[in-house]
């Protein structure tokens, strides 16, 4: 199932076009795309019934299919390959933090940069429908609700300050772009391999597979729910591969006008415009 946030109403995507999942379910289920993980056992199982309801022409998704997730988990040093280019060792469990809620944006956006220094990190990232709470590795998948594409724009001279302001320095608005749609594990012949990449203008930048990960998605929801019950609606930014900008040499950071392109096989293609901060509010 491939589910898409369309002007704000939730939408399923087929291959014949786009049904509205409220309008289809005659209320059952909600048009606010984020209820769904709520409910989403029942919505699963009511779903074979949405696509025997007329579908209307596709519309580009306008919104993350996720939009206000109750917890934004991001996980560093998760390539082999990334924490190579930044000199720093393999972590022996996942190297969790937070980016705030309020950073979420949609596919296809503009994307504010507040300074000269900041980074593309390509990344895939997990929205759990099922409440998962001391969850085994080989049970994880089922608590997974979807797959999408995400970016964890990161503002490297805050990222840095004060010790390592990793949550800060990541949760300017517009840093938590997803989209631009939620595909269930399921649709994919191998959820666990999938090639991931970005690219900024025309210079592919960032290319790896997400089999690379150090701790892959069932890990991740294990050690993370060992911790704290994860919750139908959060979402898991699962690292990011080689190619960052900090680490090359010189370093490189996106300036306005770089368009920035990030894919995942099977997954899909969120494209960011670089743009001028707008002026201070008071």
């Amino acid at each position: 199932m491939k589910l898409a946030n369309v002007l704000g109403r939730a939408t399923l995507i087929t291959e014949a076009g786009a049904i509205d999942i409220e309008t289809a379910s005659e209320g059952r289920f909600p048009a606010d795309p984020q209820g769904l993980y709520a409910d989403w056992q029942a919505f699963r199982g009511f779903e074979p019934r949405l696509y025997h309801k007329a579908p209307v022409p596709l519309v580009d998704a306008t919104h993350a299919p996720v939009p206000r997730p109750t917890q934004v988990i991001a996980i560093g040093l998760n390539y082999r390959d990334h924490a190579a280019e930044a000199g720093l060792p393999l972590p022996e469990r996942p190297a969790a933090f937070t980016k705030f809620p309020t950073c979420i944006t949609g596919p296809n956006s503009d994307v504010e940069l507040p300074s000269g220094s900041v980074d593309w990190e390509v990344e895939l990232v997990v929205a759990i429908g099922v409440r998962a709470y001391r969850v085994r590795e080989d049970a994880a998948w089922s608590h997974v609700a979807g797959l999408t594409v995400g970016q964890d724009l990161s503002e490297r001279v805050v990222r840095w300050s004060a010790g390592g302001q990793f949550s800060l320095g990541k949760s300017f608005p517009g840093f938590g772009p997803m989209g631009p749609y939620l595909v269930t594990p399921d649709e994919l012949t191998n959820p666990d391999d999938l090639e991931i990449g970005c690219r900024v203008n025309d210079e592919v930048v960032q290319q790896s597979r997400t089999s690379k990960m150090v701790f892959g998605v069932p890990r991740l929801i294990a050690e993370l729910s060992a911790i704290l019950p994860l919750l139908p609606g959060d979402v898991i930014f699962t690292g990011t591969p080689a190619g960052v900008g900090a680490t090359r040499k010189p370093p490189r950071f996106l300036k306005p006008g770089d368009v920035v392109t990030s894919w995942i096989e099977g997954v899909g293609t969120l494209t960011l415009k670089c743009v001028k901060p707008a002026e201070t509010r008071s």
